[in-house]
């Protein structure tokens, strides 16, 4: 087996609230990388609901959609066995909500990641929705061990230390960010 792992990277516009709309970009680039012979396919940061969804992460019938939609998305990408598709998604377990990314292969989620930096300034309210979470979470794709960071946490040292003394390798950061109006300029 080789030790070369191709990444692909997503670069998709997801609506906010559209998770069938957003599932169906993720699996057209699922498709996509697949073809490119990529072993890994990552996605933005809260990919599966749009970003920012801001107050729609206060009902609970959001979080029941985001867990439908990765479930079903992940039964879709069996028809890619040889790709890992990494996932940004609302998550709510035990009474906490997270910004999370999921790894999802051979039909299951096989590991979740949760964001330890959240952001609380401007549009980034996210304070206001989510937990911080503290743990590291490492997938192994070929001989290569991959960590997961979502935007802010590579801001700050903790979070890639923690993935680094997991045994990760490779760091893929997920990112979101609102577009608008002269934002190319800044």
């Amino acid at each position: 087996m080789s030790s070369r792992v191709r990444v692909a990277v997503a670069q998709i516009n997801c609506t906010v609230g559209d998770f069938e709309g957003n599932s169906r970009r993720i699996l057209d680039m699922a498709a996509g990388a697949s073809r490119a012979g990529a072993q890994v396919l990552l996605t933005p940061e809260l990919a599966l609901s749009g970003y920012p969804p801001e107050d729609l992460l206060l009902r609970r019938a959001f979080y029941e959609a985001s867990d439908a939609a990765l479930g079903k998305l992940a039964a879709q990408l069996l028809q890619f066995p040889d790709l890992h598709v990494v996932v940004g998604h609302p998550l709510a377990r035990e009474g906490r909500r997270f910004n999370a990314a999921s790894v999802l292969h051979g039909g299951l989620v096989t590991g979740t990641y949760c964001k330890h930096d959240l952001p609380n300034y401007d549009v980034f309210d996210e304070q206001r929705y989510f937990t911080p979470d503290n743990r590291p979470f490492v997938f192994e794709v070929g001989r290569t061990r991959f960590g997961l960071n979502i935007c802010e946490d590579t801001w700050y040292p903790y979070a890639p230390e923690c993935a680094k003394a997991a045994g990760a390798q490779v760091l893929l950061v997920l990112n979101g960010s609102p577009f608008h109006l002269g934002k190319q300029a800044l």
